[in-house]
C-alpha cells in the first residue's frame, strides 16, 4: 500500500518532487527495517546476521541524511562520508547473509561454498563490466563521481553475494517462508541499481525515471517486509530452525552463472574489437572458471571421504582403517592394533534414544584424537566399535590405552555419563601378518578385557583362548539356573572387630552347575549383567538374603550397576522389605566404585536412602571413583578391599593405603567395613588404625542360612 501511495504520488511530481518523495520514502523504510531487523534476531537462529542487517539500513539511514546536507550545503567531506556509509551499507547486509550460513559449515564444506558464491559473483561481474565498469573508465575522468559509481557497482556486486548466500544455502526452502521478500528485495534492488549505473556512465539521467526509482523503493520494501514477517507474524518454528543443507538445484546455479558467463564472452567477441573491454571479460571468466574447478576438486575429495569416512564421527571406517594398515604393513613397519567397544552404550541408547547415542559416539570419537598421536589412525568400524592404527608402536601403545580410560563424560538430559570401554591390544608379530590376523588377535584381546570388568584394556597374548561360545552357554544356562534351584546364597558374618560380636552378614551368590558343578561368581555375574539375567537373580537374592537375617543384625546385599538402571528398583527394594518384614534400617545395599561415578545412579541411590536403606562402596580402592563423587553422592560405609588388608604387616607402607582409607572415612563421617581378614595381627592393627568392622576368614566363612541363625547373637548394630 504504502508503495502504491509512493508511486502514484512520485507520478505526479516532477524530477525533483520525485527525487525528495523517493528518498524520504527510503529513509522511513530503513528506519522501520532497522527496528523490525533487531528484532527479528531475537527468534532467529542467527541473531548476528540480522543485527548486521540492522546495522545496514541504519548506515543506509546516515548515509541519505548525510548525502542530503552535502547536496544543500555543498560540503565535500560530507559527500564522501556519505558515499562510504552506502558502501558499508551493502557490506553489512552481504557480511550477515553469508555469516548465517557459514555458522553453519565446516571444513572443506565452507571451501565449496565460498566457491559457489565466486562463481556467481564472477559472472555478475562480467555483466558489470560490459555495462558500467568499461564505459565509466574508457569515458569518464577519475573523480568524486567515477569513484561513487564504482563504489556503487561493487555494492550491487555485495548485493548478489547477499541473495546467491541465502539461495545457495536453503535459506528460502519455499516461495511463502518469511525471508522471501529479503531475498527478492535483493534481487530487485541489485537489477534497478545496476540498471542506474549503466545508464549514469552512458551520460543519461536515471534519476528521472519513475521506473527505476519505483524500483529501488519497491526493492527496499520488500527487503524490510521480512524482518517484520518473522517480527510479527505466527510463531512457527520455521523461522527458529537452522539451516541444515542447501536445496537440490542450488547445484545448478554456479553452472548457469558459468554458462551465463561464456555466452557474454561469445557475443561480445563477435560484437566488439576492444582489448580493454576483452581483458576484463577474461579475467572475470579467468576466475569463474577456477572456482568451479577448485568446487569440482572439494568434490571429488568428498566423494573420496565418503568411502574411507565415518560420516556421524569423521574418524576412518573400515575400508580407511584397511588402507591404513595395508600401508604399514607394506612398509614392513610394526605396529599395534587397538580394538575399542563401548561398554554399556546399548543401554544408554535405549534410555536416552538414538540422538544421545550419537551425542556418545561424537564426544568418544573427539577423545580418541586428543589422545593418540597425529600419526596414529582413528576409526569407527561398528555401532560402538572403534579402532586405533598406531604405526611403528613402541611401549607408548600403553600409556595410550590407559588415557582412553580417563572416563570422558556426556552430558545427556539433565545427567552426566561416564563413557566406559574395553581395550584390546594386538602388536604385529612378524612380516607376514595380515590386517584378518591383527583384527582376531585384538578381538580376543578385547573380550579377555570385558570379561575381566569392564572400563580395562587387554594386550594379546598366545595363551589366551576363545571362551565366546563357552559364555554363550553359560549364558543360556544360567537363564533357567534360578528355576532349576542351582543358585543358592551363602552369608559371612560381620564382626565388631573389637569384641568379636556379629553385627549383620554379606549375602553371596552361588551357583552349583549339574555338569559344570561350581562356578565362581567371577565367572558368572558377569555374564548375567551383559544378557539381564541379573535383574530377577538380584531381587531373588534381596529377598533370599531378608528372610535368612537372623533377628537384630542387618543384611548387606550386592546391586549392580545393570540393577541400578532400572526405573523400578526402589519399588521392587520396597516390595521386598515389605514381603520379608524387614525395616530398611536393617538393608545395606553395596555397590561399586565404577556404579558410584556414574551420575544417572544418584537419584536411584538417593531415594532408596531416603526410605533409611544404607549404602556401601564395595571393594573401595580398587576402581577409578573420584572424590568428587564420594562427597556428592549418597554413600555410608566403605568396604575396605581385601587386597589392602592383606599387605597389613606391623610396617607404615602396609598399612598406608588402609590407613588412607580410614581417615577418608572418619573426615566424611563414614562407617569403613575391613574385607578379608584372616589374621589377629590383621584385626588389631586395623582396630589400631580406627577401623572396628570386618569380615573374613577369621571370623567365619561364608555359611549357610541356619548356620548363620547360630553365629549372630550380636545386639542390634
Amino acid at each position: 500500500m504504502l508503495v502504491a501511495i509512493v508511486g502514484v504520488t512520485a507520478a505526479v511530481l516532477d524530477v525533483e518532487g520525485r527525487r525528495a518523495i523517493f528518498s524520504a520514502t527510503l529513509l522511513v523504510l530503513d528506519a522501520v527495517g532497522a527496528v523490525y531487523f533487531f528484532r527479528a534476531a531475537r527468534r532467529s537462529p542467527y541473531p548476528s546476521s540480522w543485527r548486521l542487517a540492522g546495522l545496514s539500513r541504519i548506515a543506509s539511514i546516515t548515509a541519505g541524511v548525510t548525502l542530503a546536507i552535502s547536496s544543500v550545503t555543498d560540503a565535500e567531506a560530507l559527500w564522501w562520508v556519505g558515499t562510504g556509509l552506502r558502501m558499508l551499507m551493502f557490506g553489512l547486509i552481504s557480511a550477515g547473509a553469508v555469516i548465517s550460513r557459514m555458522v553453519d559449515l565446516s571444513g572443506r564444506r565452507r571451501y565449496a561454498f565460498g566457491a559457489e558464491l565466486l562463481t556467481v559473483l564472477a559472472s555478475g561481474f562480467m555483466l558489470t563490466w560490459y555495462f558500467a565498469l568499461d564505459p565509466l573508465i574508457e569515458n569518464w575522468e577519475p573523480g568524486p563521481l567515477w569513484v561513487a559509481t564504482i563504489g556503487f557497482t561493487i555494492g550491487d556486486l555485495l548485493m548478489l553475494v547477499s541473495a546467491s548466500a541465502l539461495l545457495l544455502g536453503g535459506a528460502v526452502p519455499r516461495i511463502t517462508h518469511p525471508v522471501t521478500p529479503l531475498v527478492f528485495g535483493m534481487l530487485l534492488y541489485l537489477v534497478t541499481d545496476a540498471i542506474w549505473s549503466a545508464l549514469a556512465v552512458r551520460g543519461l539521467h536515471p534519476e528521472s525515471s519513475l521506473v527505476l526509482g519505483g524500483g529501488i523503493v519497491l526493492a527496499t520494501a520488500l527487503i524490510t517486509l521480512s524482518p517484520i514477517l518473522i517480527s510479527t507474524g505466527s510463531r512457527s518454528p520455521v523461522v527458529r530452525q537452522r539451516l541444515t543443507g542447501q536445496p537440490a538445484w542450488s547445484a545448478r546455479l554456479p553452472l548457469l552463472a558459468l554458462v551465463f558467463g561464456g555466452g557474454l564472452m561469445l557475443i561480445v567477441t563477435v560484437r566488439e574489437d576492444n582489448i580493454l573491454l576483452w581483458g576484463g571479460l577474461v579475467l572475470g571468466l579467468i576466475v569463474m572458471t577456477t572456482s568451479i574447478m577448485l568446487r569440482q576438486v572439494i568434490s571429488l575429495r568428498d566423494s573420496r571421504d565418503l568411502i574411507v569416512s565415518d560420516v556421524l564421527t569423521g574418524l576412518a571406517n573400515r575400508t580407511g582403517l584397511d588402507n591404513a594398515i595395508t600401508r604399514s604393513l607394506r612398509r614392513h613397519e610394526h605396529g599395534t592394533l587397538m580394538l575399542i567397544d563401548l561398554d554399556g552404550f546399548k543401554l544408554v541408547n535405549d534410555a536416552y534414544g538414538h540422538p544421545a547415542g550419537d551425542h556418545m559416539l561424537t564426544t568418544f570419537a573427539h577423545h580418541l584424537r586428543a589422545s593418540v598421536r597425529h600419526t596414529d589412525t582413528c576409526a569407527r568400524i561398528g555401532g560402538d566399535e572403534f579402532a586405533i592404527w598406531l604405526p611403528d608402536a613402541t611401549d607408548d601403545t600403553h600409556t595410550i590405552a590407559e588415557r582412553l580410560l580417563q572416563t570422558p563424560t556426556v552430558a545427556l538430559d539433565d545427567d552426566t555419563v561416564p563413557i566406559r570401554a574395553s581395550i584390546g591390544l594386538a602388536p604385529t608379530t612378524d612380516a607376514d601378518d595380515t590386517i584378518k590376523d591383527l583384527m582376531r588377535r585384538a578381538d580376543l584381546a578385547m573380550y579377555h578385557a570385558k570379561r575381566a570388568g569392564t572400563h580395562s584394556w587387554t594386550t594379546y597374548d598366545p595363551a589366551m583362548t576363545d571362551r565366546r561360545a563357552e559364555d554363550a552357554a553359560l549364558t543360556e544356562d544360567l537363564q533357567h539356573a534360578l528355576d532349576r534351584d542351582e543358585l543358592h546364597v551363602l552369608y559371612q558374618p560381620i564382626v565388631d572387630i573389637t569384641t568379636g560380636r556379629t553385627l549383620g552378614a554379606e549375602a553371596l551368590l552361588r551357583w552349583e552347575h549339574p555338569a559344570r558343578g561350581f562356578i565362581s561368581p567371577v565367572r558368572f555375574i558377569p555374564l548375567a549383567e551383559r544378557s539381564g539375567a541379573i535383574a530377577r537373580i538380584g531381587l531373588w537374592v534381596l529377598e533370599q538374603a531378608l528372610t535368612a537375617r537372623p533377628s537384630g543384625s542387618y543384611m548387606s546385599v550386592n546391586l549392580s550397576p545393570r540393577q541400578l538402571q532400572d526405573p523400578t528398583l526402589v519399588h521392587d527394594v520396597l516390595a521386598v522389605l515389605h514381603r520379608t518384614a524387614t525395616a530398611p534400617s536393617r538393608l545395606v545395599l553395596e555397590i561399586t566404585e565404577s556404579a558410584l561415578v556414574d551420575a544417572t545412579h544418584a537419584p536411584t541411590l538417593q531415594a532408596l536412602r531416603e526410605h533409611g536403606i544404607r549404602v556401601a562402596i564395595d571393594d573401595f580402592g580398587t576402581g577409578y571413583s573420584s572424590l568428587q563423587y564420594l562427597t556428592r553422592l549418597p554413600v555410608d560405609i566403605l568396604k575396605i578391599d581385601r587386597a589392602f588388608v592383606a599387605e597389613l604387616n606391623g610396617t607404615p607402607e602396609g598399612r598406608a593405603i588402609a590407613e588412607a582409607v580410614i581417615r577418608l572415612a572418619q573426615v566424611l563421617h563414614l562407617t569403613t567395613i575391613a574385607e578379608g581378614i584372616e589374621t589377629p595381627d590383621q584385626a588389631l592393627e586395623l582396630q589400631t588404625l580406627g577401623c572396628t568392622r570386618g569380615q573374613g576368614y577369621l571370623y567365619a566363612k561364608p555359611l549357610p542360612a541356619h548356620a548363620l541363625t547360630e553365629v549372630s547373637t550380636a545386639p542390634d548394630a
